[in-house]
């Protein structure tokens, strides 16, 4: 295969040679080399140039083109002289068209040597030249870029074709960009010769002097000149956020579409309001079972024009960003210090308006109660604003966390009632607070489908998903053995085969009547090994080779390829070792600091430093809920045993 592509490369190459040996033959044999060498070696009268390559006839034409095309491709030429020459031996028009058609021809010789060579041409086309090569090739602002470099002095042509090549261009497209990018060029030295002609010599001097001296100009000022397009290419996107007020539109649009979607989907929501108009300021919390619940509680209290908290993951992208800002929303790296998600916070009360969050910040994995970082009671308590508390149920079964989408025909309650009055905060110590807050947060939606008997969820896909979330076999204790198939679960490596009703219980299961039973007992079995391991080494480690993921760098998407190494989780907390763009990388979040890791099911495990998310895909993809599950048991390992010192 290697040896068929070299002799592929050696072909073309053959090809390109013999080419521009033709070419050579047809400029410097007979009429046309003794032709070529009066243009450039005689003196001439405008007529006499004019009337000798009239006399070229159509060669004349061809003669340009050819010319136009090695001044591409040969940087060493320059490309005034030919165009000048064009103005004044076939006019305005011709003389654009002869220099264009060589521009073409030589723009597609540049393409296809990149696509055969690549960076074997690099240092022949940048050399010199003070432009960051790689952060102008990586940048979506290529095509302004591009343009920009055709008017600027010393940079041959070939090489703005080669970075245009190297950004991944279609030919199309790279065709469009570096022709239009040239003909401007090549407009003003077909302008100088036909001005010549024409009007005067003496106007095409002036002309010519006062580009002259500002391609001086330029060509003085070129490092300061790189240094601001390098400059502009650093300029990165940045998902911070100065909190804004929520514009009636957004809000009231996503709530129009929000109820056709749910109309569709034949979703029925009870809203029920215990309150009445809430005051301003103050903070409503919300429970957590799924991804849509910023739609059932922005409804109950989309008239005050709340501002959500949201995960930082949506702002990478910029236009999710902005839509978000618009309705409000701002951004929190979850589970570790934000100092601008806390003054948003602040501003955002400051302001006299509504603060909501979903205080368990995450979506739950088995449709319970998860619970709550420390500090956001703390954070609750100096706040001193009265507290609501919209308690969402059934939300979980309509969207689980590991399914595959909405379920058609759910039923969900969404309650507002008030939490703690500004009075109750001042009388209690965060611990009372604490206590009452988990009180009234807590949920478990199995329990809640007991009290509605009559409902039923008719997905024939109902159980698929479920292994990203069951990575445990109960009877032959198999990892990462379940899978799923419709309403099926079972297991590869033993006989294990239950089915799903459609009240999300399992039919004749001698394990488990529900997978919250599931999950609790895998959760038991991590933890039993872990103190098992602690005993015997003093330590329990989790290890996997991992892909590492990045926020985007221009907001274009969420999130990029950045690297890829090995991730070990262990009571010291987490540590990645690999790569970073391209350089070796190392970073450890302590245990006391990461509480507990962000995990997407059967995808990846997160965390965040600063504003920037570490996102990390594990060799095998369902073990993401393992590292979840482990961060969690460590840290209240950890933390339990710091209580017990103090």
């Amino acid at each position: 295969m290697i040896n068929k592509l070299r002799r592929n490369k050696l072909l073309i190459l053959l090809g390109v040679l013999v080419l521009f040996i033709l070419l050579a033959i047809f400029l410097f044999s007979g009429d046309n080399f003794i032709l070529l060498k009066s243009i450039f070696a005689e003196k001439h009268t405008n007529e006499e140039l004019q009337e000798k390559l009239g006399d070229f006839g159509i060669k004349g034409y061809i003669t340009i083109a050819i010319l136009s095309m090695l001044q591409v491709t040969l940087p060493f030429l320059p490309a005034e002289p030919v165009q000048v020459i064009a103005g004044i031996a076939f006019g305005f028009p011709i003389g654009i068209l002869c220099c264009t058609v060589g521009v073409i021809l030589g723009n597609l010789f540049i393409f296809i040597m990149y696509k055969i060579y690549g960076e074997k041409i690099h240092d022949y086309f940048v050399k010199n030249i003070h432009l960051d090569f790689d952060k102008t090739a990586s940048s979506k602002k290529i095509v302004a870029i591009i343009f920009a470099l055709y008017f600027l002095p010393a940079i041959p042509y070939g090489m703005i074709c080669f970075l245009a090549a190297s950004v991944k261009m279609k030919l199309p497209r790279y065709m469009t960009v570096t022709v239009l990018g040239a003909i401007p060029s090549i407009c003003i030295g077909v302008g100088l010769g036909h001005i010549a002609i024409e009007v005067s010599w003496f106007i095409s001097i002036a002309v010519c002097l006062v580009l002259v001296t500002l391609l001086t100009v330029l060509m003085l000022k070129r490092e300061t000149i790189f240094s601001k397009i390098n400059k502009y290419l650093d300029t990165k996107y940045s998902s911070k956020t100065v909190v804004q007020k929520c514009s009636p539109f957004v809000i009231d649009t996503a709530y129009i579409i929000s109820k056709i979607a749910l109309f569709f989907k034949g979703v029925k929501v009870k809203y029920t309001n215990k309150v009445g108009e809430i005051e301003n300021p103050s903070i409503v919390l919300c429970n957590h079972g799924s991804f849509l619940d910023f739609v059932y509680a922005g409804t109950l209290i989309r008239k005050k024009r709340p501002n959500f908290i949201v995960a930082r993951l949506y702002f990478y992208k910029k236009l999710y960003a902005k839509i978000m800002r618009k309705g409000g929303c701002f951004p929190k790296s979850m589970f570790t210090s934000d100092l601008d998600s806390a003054k948003n916070c602040l501003r955002v009360l400051k302001n006299g308006d509504v603060l909501a969050m979903m205080p368990e910040a995450r979506l739950s994995t088995a449709g319970q109660f998860e619970d709550i970082q420390e500090g956001t009671y703390s954070f609750l308590k100096k706040a001193d604003v009265p507290i609501y508390i919209i308690k969402l149920r059934g939300d979980y079964f309509a969207s689980p966390k590991w399914g595959n989408g909405l379920r058609r025909n759910s039923y969900i309650e969404a309650e507002i009632d008030l939490l703690l009055s500004k009075e109750q905060i001042d009388s209690l110590s965060v611990t009372e607070m604490k206590e009452i807050i988990e009180r009234e947060m807590y949920y478990n939606d199995f329990d809640w489908l007991k009290s509605h008997p009559e409902l039923r969820y008719k997905s024939k896909t109902l159980a698929e998903g479920l292994e990203n979330i069951l990575v445990r076999c109960p009877k032959c204790g198999a990892i990462h053995s379940i899978r799923t198939k419709k309403r099926r679960v079972y297991c590869e490596k033993c006989d294990l085969s239950l089915t799903l009703n459609d009240r999300y219980e399992f039919l004749d299961n001698p394990y488990f009547k529900t997978f919250a039973d599931w999950y609790r007992y895998q959760c038991n079995k991590i933890n039993g090994d872990i103190n098992e391991s602690l005993m015997q080494s003093g330590d329990y480690k989790l290890t996997s080779k991992v892909e590492l993921k990045l926020p985007s760098l221009d907001g274009s998407t969420l999130l990029r390829h950045g690297g890829e190494g090995v991730c070990v989780l262990n009571k010291d907390g987490l540590t990645y070792t690999g790569t970073k763009d391209g350089c070796e990388f190392e970073i450890q979040f302590p245990l006391s600091k990461v509480y507990r890791l962000l995990f997407g099911a059967g995808e990846d495990f997160e965390a965040y430093y600063g504003s920037e998310l570490y996102y990390f895909i594990p060799e095998e993809k369902r073990s993401a809920v393992e590292w979840y599950i482990t961060s969690k048991l460590l840290y209240d390992s950890l933390h339990q045993e710091s209580l017990v010192k103090a």
